[in-house]
């Protein structure tokens, strides 16, 4: 059997340029394709109207909803097939790639029908403006049909990225970045589709990425993440496994997409132009929170096979490096937000409402954007460690707790846009004081038992 041909070594070598080099390409294409998603808002905000723009911006928090749970059980799949790799079990590492694949099918299909049965009640329950109800509901429905190639593109690179290959599930997201965009200005500009066109264009996109990493993993040169369709099924051991570290970490997904459908909600109450501005604004944040998620693929994927193969002394230093790199980065991007907001604003609208209203989330949100990176990449430590639950228990009390708390106590006493914004650092902070001081006091007590 062919082992690790393909797949570089995670185990030897410089860690810093490793995981530059792993996380780069990941926060690049995750960047590329935010940036072509948010083509999306620019294009209905220039040639539509800002309530297709808002109808588009307050599906965000919603569609996240849906999306985490399974989105974190491939985070169970990449720790798992990490860990398979770092021991040599290359027969385990089979099993893992094709019940991920099962997985990622039978999830899509479920998100299809719950997509269309509960698109309309629960963006009524949000209070979505009258206005932008229909809208909203119109590109809900639309981009669930992708499901399926949203599970298959997520599941298929969570399997590459476990070998340490980011470049390919890159180049996947490009030319399906490149389409989307060049869909959403055919459809919206020429055939003036608006909403229908933007969701079209997206699910093309997504069927776009998952068919390239679908031929990927069936012509993969590596045996052990070879994928054979017709042998595609559930192995109970490895659906365990990866269930166990996967199904606390897309509730914690959830439960934090949750939070903010709650501000969404409370977003909502102050009309369309501060949802179509929020929505721009959050546009900004996403390129910070996916390069802080890429530095956690990487601090995940590398302490995974290294402490499957007993690196220890490894394992510690990859944490305190990823933070590092996550920090660093992510504080010069809020930076550029920060002080370019008005420029930023002003590629999405020409609404100076809604550019008034997305200044306002960037400089509130943005400007302490760093602290995210503290609870993200110690989450992802230990995950890679085996404990799942524990900073998921602390994320939901933190994170979702303390915004629950604040628009149902401060808010409602000041209903201003800035008082809800600022529960953003606030629950950040809070958030990351506890799971930092969980890792460093678990980790220690990991490493030296296994010492």
């Amino acid at each position: 059997m062919s082992t690790k041909t393909e797949a570089p070594d995670l185990l030897h070598g410089n860690l810093f340029k490793q995981i530059i080099v792993f996380a780069l390409p990941l926060a690049i294409s995750s960047i590329l394709q935010q940036l072509f998603n948010s083509i999306d808002v620019a294009v209905v905000g220039k040639f539509a109207t800002s309530r297709d723009q808002a109808a588009v911006g307050c599906n965000g928090a919603l569609i996240n909803l849906f999306l985490n749970l399974f989105i974190g059980v491939s985070v169970g799949a990449n720790v798992v097939i990490a860990n398979y790799i770092g021991q040599e079990k290359y027969d385990k590492v089979k099993d893992a790639v094709h019940t991920a694949i099962f997985i990622a099918l039978i999830s899509g299909v479920l998100l299809i029908v719950v997509g269309f049965i509960l698109a309309r009640p629960v963006l009524t329950l949000m209070g979505t403006p009258e206005d932008t109800l229909d809208l909203g509901v119109l590109y809900f429905r639309i981009y669930f049909v992708g499901m399926p190639a949203i599970m298959i593109y997520n599941f298929g690179a969570a399997i590459l990225r476990s070998t340490g290959d980011t470049k390919r599930p890159m180049y996947c997201l490009i030319l399906a970045g490149v389409i989307n965009a060049v869909l959403n200005m055919i459809l919206v500009i020429v055939f003036h589709m608006g909403v229908e066109g933007v969701g079209i264009a997206t699910v093309f996109s997504n069927i776009v990425s998952a068919s390239i990493i679908l031929y990927i993993l069936c012509h993969h040169k590596d045996e052990m993440i070879h994928l054979n369709l017709s042998k595609i099924k559930m192995t109970r051991p490895e659906l365990k496994k990866m269930l166990q570290i996967g199904i606390p970490s897309g509730i914690q997904g959830m439960i934090f997409s949750l939070s903010n459908v709650f501000v969404q909600s409370a977003i909502n109450g102050f009309g369309s132009d501060a949802v179509a501005g929020s929505a721009i604004g959050l546009y900004c944040e996403l390129f910070m929170y996916f390069t802080v998620t890429a530095f956690n693929q990487a601090v995940i994927t590398f302490i995974s096979q290294n402490f499957g193969a007993k690196n220890y002394d490894r394992c510690k230093k990859i944490y305190y490096v990823g933070m590092a790199c996550s920090m660093g980065i992510t504080f010069v991007m809020s930076m550029c937000f920060v002080f370019g907001r008005g420029i930023f604003a002003s590629l999405y609208t020409s609404d100076p409402n809604v550019a008034y209203y997305a200044g306002l989330r960037i400089l509130y949100i943005d400007t302490l954007y760093v602290i995210l990176s503290s609870y993200e990449i110690s989450s992802s430590a230990l995950r890679a460690l085996g404990y799942s639950m524990t900073p998921a228990v602390f994320m939901i009390v933190g994170i979702c707790g303390v915004r629950l708390t604040w628009i149902y106590t401060v808010f409602q006493k000041v209903k201003s846009f800035e008082v809800l914004l600022s529960v953003y650092p606030i629950s950040w902070a809070i958030t990351g004081i506890v799971v930092v001081t969980t890792y460093i006091i678990i980790s220690r007590r990991v490493y030296s038992r296994q010492d």
